[in-house]
C-alpha cells in the first residue's frame, strides 16, 4: 500500500484507519471492507485523504471515494457514468454524466466480484486516459 500524506502531517492510510476507527459501528466495518477489496483488486492502489475528510483510492487518477453518512456509506467512482454495471451496483448519482455511486446500506452484502471488476475496469479506464494525454 504507497502511502499519501496530506496537510495534517498524517499518511492518509492512517487517516483512514482513524476514520474507520471512530465510526465504531457498521459503517466502520462496510468501510474496511470496501478498503480491503479495493486493495485486494489493485494493490498498487493509492489512498489519499481528500476535501472534507473523504477516503479516496487513487489510480492514475480517482478511482472511487468512501464517505459516510448516517445511513449509508457512498462509494462514488469518479468516472462511473462510463463503466458498465452488468450487475447494477450503481444505485445513486445515476442521472449525472460523469459520477456514478453505490450506496451501501446497514445489513446489505456487497457483491465483490461485481465490486472488484467495477475497480478494475476504473483503472484501466483511468490508465487508458493518462495515455492518451
Amino acid at each position: 500500500m504507497q502511502k499519501q500524506e496530506r496537510a495534517t502531517g498524517k499518511p492518509a492510510s492512517d487517516l483512514i484507519d482513524m476514520r474507520i476507527d471512530e465510526l465504531a459501528d457498521w459503517r466502520g466495518k462496510v468501510l474496511a471492507r470496501v478498503r480491503a477489496l479495493v486493495h485486494k483488486t489493485d494493490p498498487d492502489i493509492v489512498e489519499e485523504w481528500m476535501w472534507r475528510g473523504t477516503p479516496a483510492w487513487c489510480h492514475d487518477g480517482i478511482v472511487c471515494t468512501g464517505e459516510t453518512y448516517k445511513q449509508v456509506v457512498k462509494l462514488t467512482f469518479a468516472r462511473g457514468a462510463a463503466l458498465k454495471d452488468p450487475d447494477r451496483l450503481f444505485t445513486s448519482s445515476l442521472e449525472g454524466n460523469t459520477r456514478r455511486a453505490i450506496d451501501i446500506h446497514e445489513g446489505e452484502k456487497i457483491n465483490a466480484a461485481a465490486l472488484s471488476a467495477l475497480v478494475r475496469d476504473a483503472v484501466a479506464l483511468n490508465s487508458s486516459a493518462r495515455k492518451k494525454r
